[in-house]
């Protein structure tokens, strides 16, 4: 049986830069299995494409890196504040050493400040953002360029799916591999992401490692002109507001704002959701965004990935995939046809979208809440409210349990860390890469 001095399980951004810093620290063998293909090999229409293989799900992401500490994660709920904004600004550093842009958004104090009082005036908070937008044409390149970084210098398994953590009188010990293969190491760290998210839940229940469920955040994908949305992303890129809802007092949030991008879909297993991309090469005449409501369940419900995907699955029975209503025939109760989908004056960009009507997949509570934002933000942007505004269904976010961790992402299970989304400490880029730095350097300094 082979010996590493570290197993990392899974080739997203938590893995990978957990790779990278355990090579610059000059720690043991390393070896690092991916269950799905390499990059050369990755194809978004491939099942499962979306989410594995090198660079995990981030490899088809809009690319946009949150500098500011509040967003993006919790990792400031086991780390001090300055310390992770430092750590942030470490590993941004490195994404430019990799290839991504100068430019930062969301850095004018001043703007940001009178849209802060905008949004209160409008009822909703608006969090100021810092970010880096790589585009989503970009992060290939970014991604080969690591790649390169490691080859030689970690064992790289790609299409080599971990079964089971090994582990011997309460410590990390190996991983038994799907060819039957126990690869013996000092230290696993575990980095599922979003694809390995069941599979790593499994396993914790099995070796007694405490978790809660996270949060499902359910909505639509929001369409309109690129100058209506113009003063929040020419103010922010990135215009994240919170609102409670009149109705329900739910929490409702913008997110993934992508200026002068396209609706894309997601193919998770067979399950069509909605997203959205920009890109660095290419501009439409359009700007897209998420409209989310969180939902969290209890006693004696306890599983909001099953009503999640149970939502999106509605969507796709009536069809055929993703549904898109124009907000006006959605107000008024009717069902959009092509007919009317062909006189509207926003074009869509997502082209496959089956007209419809998403009354009769959101329930009424969802509904309302993204109707009362709606006309909360045609405050900060006159035109969002338009009934010839997109609404695309459905968006589904699906996080991983939160897990019990240690400051340094250890868990109660000695010589084991669980990093990134996967361990539900993580939404984005930044953060996740950041947990491959803070367990690594954990291992390390151990000596």
């Amino acid at each position: 049986m082979a010996s590493y001095e570290a197993i990392i399980i899974g080739a997203g951004p938590a893995g990978l830069f957990a790779a990278l810093s355990l090579e610059n620290l000059g720690a043991g063998r390393v070896l690092l299995v991916e269950q799905g293909p390499d990059l050369t090999e990755r194809r978004r229409e491939q099942p499962g494409g979306l989410l594995c293989g090198w660079g995990g799900a981030g490899a088809y992401s809009d690319g946009k890196l949150i500098l500011s500490p509040e967003v993006g994660g919790f990792l400031s709920d086991l780390l001090p504040l300055d310390d992770l904004t430092v750590l942030i600004q470490e590993v941004d550093g490195i994404y430019q050493e990799l290839g991504a842009p100068p430019e930062i958004h969301g850095g004018d104090l001043d703007t940001l400040e009178l849209l802060k009082t905008r949004a209160r005036h409008a009822g909703m908070i608006f969090i100021p953002t810092r970010l880096r937008h790589i585009g989503t044409d970009n992060c290939r390149t970014i991604l080969t360029r690591l790649r390169e970084r490691l080859t030689g210098r970690v064992e790289i398994r790609t299409r080599c799916r971990a079964r089971r953590i090994v582990v011997e009188e309460g410590a990390a010990a190996g991983v038994a591999l799907d060819n039957n293969e126990v690869v013996r190491a000092r230290y696993v760290i575990a980095a599922p992401g979003r694809s390995g998210a069941a599979w790593i839940r499994e396993e914790a229940r099995r070796l007694a490692i405490p978790s809660v469920p996270s949060p499902v955040d359910i909505g639509v994908r929001v369409e309109v002109p690129a100058a209506v949305l113009a003063p929040l992303t020419e103010a922010a890129y990135e215009a994240k507001l919170i609102y409670y809802s009149r109705t329900f007092d739910d929490k409702v949030r913008t997110f993934c704002m992508n200026p002068h991008g396209e609706v894309v879909l997601e193919d998770l297993d067979g399950l069509v959701t909605v997203n959205g991309h920009s890109y660095t090469s290419r501009k439409t005449e359009n700007s897209n965004f998420a409209i989310l409501v969180s939902s969290t369940f209890t006693h004696p419900f306890d599983d909001p990935i099953s009503y999640g995907q149970y939502i999106a699955r509605l969507a796709n029975l009536l069809g055929q995939g993703a549904l898109v209503q124009r907000l006006g025939d959605l107000q008024v109760g009717r069902r959009t046809t092509v007919a009317r989908l062909e006189r509207c004056l926003t074009r869509p960009t997502l082209k496959s979208a089956t007209p419809g009507d998403l009354s009769f997949v959101l329930p009424y509570r969802y509904l309302k809440d993204i109707l009362e934002m709606l006309e909360a933000l045609d405050a900060l942007a006159p035109g969002i409210n338009s009934r010839h505004t997109l609404l695309y269904g459905m968006e589904v976010k699906f996080y991983s349990h939160r897990f019990q961790l240690s400051p340094e992402l250890e868990t109660p299970v000695r010589n084991l860390f669980i990093i990134g989304d996967g361990a539900g400490i993580t939404r984005g880029l930044i953060q996740a890469s950041a947990s491959g730095l803070i367990a690594a350097r954990a291992l390390v300094g151990r000596g």
